[in-house]
């Protein structure tokens, strides 16, 4: 991983991390987690296996310090990996496809992937604090919707924030014809 990748995942991940903690929970001790979006907006930016286990693993980490889930210490530490790969897999049989396409479904997917790991992990080791399938239908389906939203309009932004900072870098702008091809 390269100092450019690693500080974007680390200063994403750090922004997923503040909005984690200070998201409320909207049912039953559950709440959107802005750190799997920002997760797969590291994936969909082009991680490598290798990369992917370190943002996987690491959002597992951070997500258990800021949890209010019963078990959920231990079931995002199981959830983050499975679902960081799953992401990365998504992103290879798509990687022919427009990312306008392809960074609602990996996010949208993704989310109820996580959600799904998330409940059967916790119900392992706690007891849920409802039925897994009203948890799916009250909090992962509307968590879904809102990472989808904040992938969707963050990555697009993001992309185009790494490309002008890639054109410094070489020393000079971008001229509007290289803009618009890109």
């Amino acid at each position: 991983m390269n100092l450019r990748k690693l500080l974007t995942a680390a200063l994403l991940l750090g922004v997923g991390l503040v909005l984690h903690g200070l998201t409320p929970p909207i049912l039953l001790g559950m709440r959107p987690d802005f750190l799997l979006a920002m997760m797969f907006m590291v994936i969909i930016s082009g991680a490598n296996p290798v990369e992917t286990l370190a943002v996987g693993l690491l959002s597992g980490i951070l997500t258990a310090l800021t949890t209010t889930f019963p078990g959920g210490q231990i079931a995002n530490m199981i959830d983050k990996p499975v679902t960081a790969f799953f992401a990365f897999g998504l992103c290879l049989l798509l990687r022919r496809v427009h990312p306008v396409v392809k960074v609602p479904v990996v996010a949208f997917s993704g989310t109820l992937v996580s959600g799904a790991v998330f409940l059967g992990s916790a119900a392992l080791v706690a007891r849920l604090p409802g039925s897994f399938a009203g948890l799916i239908l009250a909090v992962v389906l509307p968590a879904a919707v809102v990472n989808t939203v904040a992938v969707s309009v963050l990555y697009p932004a993001m992309r185009k924030v790494l490309e002008g900072k890639q054109d410094k870098a070489r020393g000079r702008a971008a001229t509007p014809t290289e803009s618009v091809r890109r």
